[in-house]
Parts: C-alpha cells; sequence; structure tokens
C-alpha cells in the first residue's frame, strides 16, 4: 500500500508545476450603495497580488476599464474605482431628481476573468453591462492582453508579426463563417464595415482555443444582429503572431 503522504506530496508537486510562473489574483467585488434612488451596480474582477510589473499594469488597466464606463460627470477628474462608481450613482440621482416620472432605474454589472496565461501572455476578458435610459442596454467584451516578461498592456497591433496578413486571412474565414461570397462587397449581406472594407475587430484576444475576434454590436452590425465572433486555432494564425502558441 502507497503511504498516502507520499502521494500528497506527488500531488502538491505537480498542481506546483502546473502552476509555476502563473500570476496570482483574488476575486474583487465591489458594488454600490442599496437604496431605493440608487442604481445597480455589480463589479466582479479579479486583482493581481504579485509585486511585479505586470500585475500592476493588469490592476491599472482594469480600474481604467471601469472609470471609463462608470463615469458620467466630465467636469470632475476621476482616478479610482470608488468615486467611479459614485459618479455613476450621483448622476442617476441628479437625473431622478430632474425627472422623477420618467427616470428608470440604471445597471452596470462587470465580470472580468483571465482566459489565457502562458509563459509570456496573459490575455483578460472584461464583459460589462450598462443600462442608462433608453429603449435598451448596451453589452460589451473587451479583451485586455499583457506581455507577462515586458510588464506592459499591448495594442492589438503588438500581437502580430504580420499584421496585414492576419487581416486578409481573417477575412477569408469570415467571410466563410457569415456566408459573405469571396468576391462580392464585404457588406452584401447586411454589415456595416466603414467604407465597404473589411478590417479587424477592435478586440482581438488569446484564448485556451486560438485568436479571438469579437465586434461588438454597432461595430459592423445592427444592435438586433447581436455581437459577431471570429475564433481562429492557434494551428491555423501561429505563422501571423508574433508570440506563437504550440497547439
Amino acid at each position: 500500500m502507497k503511504n498516502p503522504l507520499c502521494l500528497l506530496l506527488v500531488l502538491l508537486l505537480t498542481i506546483g508545476c502546473e502552476n509555476e510562473g502563473n500570476l496570482t489574483f483574488e476575486p474583487l467585488q465591489l458594488t454600490g450603495d442599496t437604496c431605493k434612488e440608487c442604481p445597480k451596480i455589480e463589479i466582479n474582477i479579479p486583482r493581481a497580488l504579485d509585486e511585479t510589473a505586470v500585475a500592476r499594469a493588469i490592476n491599472s488597466a482594469l480600474e481604467e476599464e471601469l472609470i471609463a464606463l462608470l463615469s458620467f460627470d466630465g467636469e470632475l477628474e476621476i482616478d479610482n474605482m470608488d468615486d467611479a462608481i459614485t459618479s455613476f450613482t450621483n448622476s442617476f440621482k441628479e437625473l431622478k431628481t430632474k425627472f422623477p416620472d420618467e427616470t428608470v432605474g440604471w445597471e452596470a454589472e462587470v465580470n472580468s476573468e483571465v482566459v489565457y496565461e502562458d509563459d509570456n501572455i496573459l490575455t483578460l476578458i472584461f464583459n460589462a453591462y450598462t443600462f442608462t435610459g433608453g429603449a435598451h442596454g448596451y453589452g460589451s467584451t473587451t479583451f485586455l492582453n499583457f506581455d507577462k516578461r515586458k510588464g506592459v498592456e499591448l495594442e492589438n497591433w503588438e500581437l502580430f508579426e504580420d499584421m496585414e496578413g492576419f487581416q486578409k486571412f481573417a477575412e477569408t474565414k469570415f467571410r466563410i463563417q457569415e456566408d459573405i461570397p469571396q468576391n462580392e462587397n464585404i457588406n452584401i449581406t447586411g454589415f456595416m464595415f466603414e467604407r465597404d472594407i473589411f478590417h479587424l475587430a477592435e478586440n482581438i484576444g488569446y484564448t485556451k482555443d486560438g485568436i479571438q475576434l469579437i465586434y461588438n454590436q454597432y461595430e459592423v452590425a445592427s444592435y438586433a444582429d447581436g455581437p459577431k465572433t471570429l475564433a481562429l486555432s492557434y494551428q491555423e494564425v501561429n505563422k501571423y503572431l508574433k508570440r506563437i502558441v504550440k497547439p
């Protein structure tokens, strides 16, 4: 019979090897005030705990996304998440005071998590939904990519060794996915690409299965059509990437 202590040690060592080099996160939950005249605010994001440049870059980027999402007072300088929540709350209360019978409740919901990590790259997905009146709310997805070695957030163009080649390949795959003839105008089936020219999504990120492009609502199609997602395997796109991922 094998020693249970030995088996436990082997298991711990195995887990340690699998997680070696990965950053450490804790869940961060933020909510707004609970009252009849308050908007509903629910935020769930990861907070990087490591004392490294990339951890600081991750926390800063998430904070910037939240500030941009919740800040409604253009004259007020907001530099932290608590102030952003206060700004969102106060903007709703001011509107409710002016139009008590017309203003319906506001909402802001955010969920973020790590969707990819290796020795070089870490990618977060940032899902947000806001409702501030009107016919419907607005949901969006944002990818945040980070270079772990340099400790910086990456722009889309920094992901590629051959961005032009990737764009041509992505257009071919997008046309196949959406049943758009390869030799016809990209908007022939009802899409709304600017100047009738295909372009890459604003949000491109690494995932465990490959590179993913997400066109949010209104980016290339109507609200009713919803977001459009194009998933491309690493086997297909590694030749275009600056940081190759083994399939």
